[in-house]
């Protein structure tokens, strides 16, 4: 009977002419289109270490370009370590032809990345420039965000004010204590000595102390509330009721193809200052001519930053932050029962009583003045609503107007209308998805360096590596490879209109498959997978 499997080459069969290593990387694959993308960068305008060598002296260095290839092809693969990397150098074919032989150490290709931090960004803002003039990028309507990432950092190595203050607290009483019960020891019979307490305890209390004392000296000179001797820039940050040392990485998305445009490391753990830096930047890159949108979740709500945007002609639609609730959980008028009369400056309560200005004022959240208005102790007394105002140790009702009192009011207005309520709906399907795509499909776990500046390189190489695959998702590789071509040669106007007729052909294709889909019962469809 004969073989019915198949079988394979002889392994100690000699080859007359091998195959090359060429030949195994077919033409769609994406590590071509990596070689091709990293061979057209300028590695000394963007200032990559060792991108401009001119002495010969020692054994030569690894050209910066090839260890960005190294890098964007792990981000792509799930392979963030370099210990990892330097493995799939030696046993993955597609990195083999990627190095063309070359096999660097970890400790390269881990140093690579460390000393690179501010030419990655520009890698990352370069690649988004790309996608503006392929007008991939609009700028029309876009959707702010945070999330945050995890540093490389333990909690046991985390310094906190608070903690410290009531550990010496409970130190000083122990060896407080301690000393009382040696006083009293001594002042009895021998007999009773023998309830003394070990007197090593004493001297491990006392370097205990010392070491509280230094940390608390530590905290107070960097004027800082928590300090991590692993990573000092990482901050404690608490969400949903879990905390952990993380990053607050922000990025911006454009809603016309789902690209990041600006993204950047903040160590706040929250987003209220935000908004108009990450609004500003976007200008910088979609361009002043366009009149720009941005969206964001109540995180954002702050009235000095809608400000800074309206005064920079910056369309904002922020989502406004329940902030009558507690009052109304609790059965009391909120502050708007309470009208205000912007030609004689006061509140009109609900018993129709006025509330005047008082002459004291408070400066909070970045200098921003608040006024008070109040009723009469004897007003609020007679009122045959007080129970539901105010409680009953309270004299009488206050209410609180901030500088930017008209901002917020117009804000709250804008936000009632149907087209803010629609993109306020749009704002989840632009902007909460990448963060996913990060985590799940490109490995994401937690940053691998230390210290902001280079967590910064790192954050921006991720959001670079997302809107690399995002548009050869869009396009497909071998357009790609044509569009880098074309701006090799300098000539990008044709591949340019080839791009938008392509995309344009998927999304009528796209749209009229769906609908095919509308018309086939369950069955049919069912039928349908299974065939293709």
């Amino acid at each position: 009977m004969s073989n019915i499997y198949k079988q394979g080459e002889n392994r100690k069969q000699q080859l007359l002419f091998p195959p090359s290593i060429d030949e195994y990387i077919n033409k769609d694959n994406p590590v071509r289109a990596i070689d091709d993308y990293v061979e057209l960068l300028d590695m000394v305008e963007l200032g990559f270490t060792k991108s401009a060598l001119n002495s010969a002296d020692g054994q030569p260095a690894y050209h910066p370009k090839l260890l960005l290839k190294i890098y964007i092809y792990g981000y792509l693969n799930k392979i963030r370590s370099s210990r990892k990397l330097e493995q799939e150098i030696k046993r993955n074919i597609e990195m083999m032809w990627l190095c063309a032989g070359l096999t660097p150490s970890n400790k390269t290709i881990s140093n690579f990345r460390k000393e690179n931090a501010k030419p990655l960004k520009k890698v990352f803002r370069e690649f988004v420039l790309l996608c503006k003039e392929l007008e991939l990028i609009t700028g029309e309507l876009v959707a702010v965000d945070g999330a945050f990432l995890r540093a490389n950092a333990s909690k046991n190595q985390l310094v906190t004010k608070k903690t410290v203050v009531k550990d010496l607290k409970q130190i000083d009483e122990k060896i407080e204590a301690y000393l009382e019960t040696m006083e009293f020891a001594d002042s009895k019979e021998k007999r009773e000595k023998r309830l003394i307490p070990p007197t090593n305890n004493l001297s491990k209390m006392k370097k205990r102390k010392s070491k509280l004392d230094k940390d608390l000296a530590l905290l107070e000179e960097m004027e800082v509330t928590q300090y991590n001797r692993t990573d000092p820039d990482a901050k404690l940050m608490k969400k949903y009721g879990y905390s952990q040392l993380s990053y607050n990485s922000q990025i911006v998305v454009d809603n016309s193809f789902k690209f990041i445009v600006v993204t950047e490391i903040t160590p706040k753990g929250n987003d209220m200052q935000e908004l108009h830096k990450m609004a500003s930047q976007t200008k910088e890159i979609v361009g002043e001519e366009v009149k720009t949108t941005i969206v964001a979740d109540t995180g954002y709500y702050s009235a000095n930053e809608i400000k800074k945007c309206q005064e920079d002609n910056i369309e904002v639609v922020v989502s406004l932050p329940n902030t009558q609730k507690v009052q109304k959980d609790k059965g009391f008028f909120s502050k708007d029962d309470f009208i205000y009369d912007k030609e004689n400056n006061h509140y009109i309560c609900p018993n129709e009583k006025i509330l005047k200005q008082t002459k004291s004022t408070t400066m909070r959240n970045h200098n921003i003045i608040n006024y008070y208005y109040r009723a009469g102790s004897k007003t609020c007394n007679a009122c045959p609503l007080r129970d539901k105002c105010i409680p009953q140790k309270t004299a009488c009702k206050r209410v609180t107007r901030t500088q930017l009192a008209d901002i917020v009011e117009s804000h709250r207005e804008k936000m009632k209308t149907y087209e803010a309520k629609k993109i306020i709906k749009k704002r989840g399907s632009i902007v909460e998805h990448p963060f996913g795509t990060i985590k799940q499909n490109l490995g994401w776990s937690h940053f691998l360096v230390r210290g902001y500046e280079k967590v910064e390189g790192e954050n921006a190489l991720i959001m670079f590596t997302y809107n690399f695959r995002r548009l050869l998702n869009l396009i497909g590789i071998t357009l790609f490879r044509k569009l880098l071509i074309a701006l090799r040669d300098g000539n990008t106007d044709d591949i340019k209109a080839e791009i938008l007729a392509y995309i344009a052909y998927i999304r009528v294709y796209c749209f009229y498959f769906l609908r095919f889909l509308e018309f086939l019962s369950f069955r049919e469809k069912k039928c349908y997978y299974l065939r293709y």
